[in-house]
C-alpha cells in the first residue's frame, strides 16, 4: 500500500462523553450524552505541538504520550503512515476520571481526526476497523461504541472482534449526572470486582439488561426496574461510598440512578418533568448537570462551527 498523502486543511472533531453499564449492562451497554471534547489538528512540516484547554489543561501531557497522540499515532500506521508533523488544539469538557468516558474520548477523536486529515482514508479505515482499532486502545468496547456512534449501544465481542449494533434512545428520557470533585481511577474500581458472582446474582443482571434494552428504548417508565445491578455497583462502592448512598437515596425516591461507568458519577435517567427538580437532590459536593442524550456521535465539523 502506498504512503498515505495528507489535507493541508485543518479538521475539527466532536466526541460525545458516555456512560457505560447502566447498572446491569457491564461492559456491553454504553449511552451518548450531550457533554463534548473538541479536537483540532492539521499536520504541519515537523514536530509536535499540543495546545489543551479546559477539563485535563493543568495536568495533561504535551507530548507523544498524550493518550490522544498516541490513538493518532495508531491509526497513521494503519493508514500508511505518519504525517511530518502535527498540531493539535485540545477543548476539553468531559471530567477526566469520573466514569463518563473521557479516555474513551480522546481516543476516538484521534482515530476519527487521523481517518479525516488522510486523504482516502474512510477508504483504508471503514467504520468497523475504527471500533476494531478503537477497541483495541481501550480493552473494550462499551465506551468507545457508544462514541462512535452516538446513541444507546449494544457491544460485544465475537471470536476477538469488536461488535456493536446502535439503537434509538427514547426521546423523553434526560440524563442528568451528579459529577463529585474527585475522581476514582478506572483500575481501582475494576480491581474491586470478585473473580466469579453468584449464580442467582448473574441471572437476575440478564434479565435486567435484557429489560433494560425495552426501557430505553421504548419504554421508559420500566428504567427503575431494569437499572438495577447484582454484578458490580455493590462490590466498587468502597471505593465511592458518597456515590453509592445517592444512588440508593435515588432509587428510594424512585428515581432509576446508577454509577456511571466505572465511577464515581452518579447518572440519573429522568424525563423533561423532572429532571430539573432531580438535578437539585444531590446537595453539596456534587456538580449536576441536566444533558441532552447524544445521537451524532463522532463527527468531523466545520472548523467554524
Amino acid at each position: 500500500m502506498a504512503g498515505p498523502a495528507f489535507r493541508a486543511a485543518a479538521v475539527r472533531v466532536r466526541v460525545p462523553a458516555t456512560s457505560a453499564n447502566l447498572g446491569p449492562g457491564f461492559d456491553a451497554l454504553g449511552l451518548a450524552l450531550g457533554l463534548y471534547d473538541d479536537v483540532v489538528v492539521r499536520v504541519a512540516d515537523s514536530g509536535l505541538h499540543i495546545d489543551i484547554a479546559g477539563e485535563g489543561g493543568e495536568t495533561l501531557p504535551r507530548d507523544e504520550s498524550h493518550l490522544l497522540v498516541r490513538s493518532l499515532r495508531t491509526a497513521f500506521d494503519l493508514l500508511g503512515g505518519q504525517p511530518r508533523g502535527l498540531e493539535i488544539v485540545c477543548a476539553n469538557r468531559i471530567p477526566h476520571g469520573r466514569g463518563l468516558g473521557s479516555s474513551s474520548a480522546a481516543i476516538c477523536a484521534g482515530i476519527v481526526a487521523a481517518r479525516a486529515v488522510t486523504i482516502g482514508g474512510e477508504a483504508r479505515l471503514d467504520d468497523a476497523a475504527l471500533l476494531e482499532l478503537a477497541t483495541e486502545i481501550e480493552g473494550h468496547p462499551d465506551n468507545v461504541a457508544a462514541c462512535l456512534l452516538g446513541g444507546f449501544t449494544l457491544s460485544w465481542m465475537e471470536a476477538g472482534n469488536a461488535r456493536a449494533i446502535r439503537m434509538e434512545p427514547h426521546d423523553s428520557i434526560v440524563p442528568v449526572v451528579f459529577v463529585p470533585g474527585k475522581p476514582v481511577l478506572t483500575e481501582t474500581a475494576r480491581g474491586l470486582l470478585p473473580r466469579t458472582v453468584p449464580h442467582v446474582d448473574a441471572a437476575a443482571n440478564a434479565g435486567r439488561a435484557a429489560l433494560l434494552v425495552e426501557a430505553l428504548t421504548r419504554r421508559p417508565e420500566l428504567l427503575l426496574p431494569a437499572t438495577e445491578d447484582r454484578l458490580h455497583q455493590e462490590y466498587r462502592a468502597p471505593a465511592m461510598p458518597d456515590s453509592a448512598a445517592l444512588v440508593e437515596r435515588l432509587r428510594a425516591d424512585g428515581i432509576p440512578a446508577v454509577i456511571s461507568g466505572a465511577g464515581p458519577t452518579v447518572m440519573a435517567l429522568a424525563d423533561a418533568d423532572s429532571a430539573d427538580k432531580v438535578s437539585h437532590l444531590a446537595g453539596e459536593g456534587w456538580a449536576a448537570n441536566r444533558l441532552d442524550l447524544d445521537v451524532q456521535g463522532a463527527s468531523v465539523l466545520p472548523l467554524a462551527t
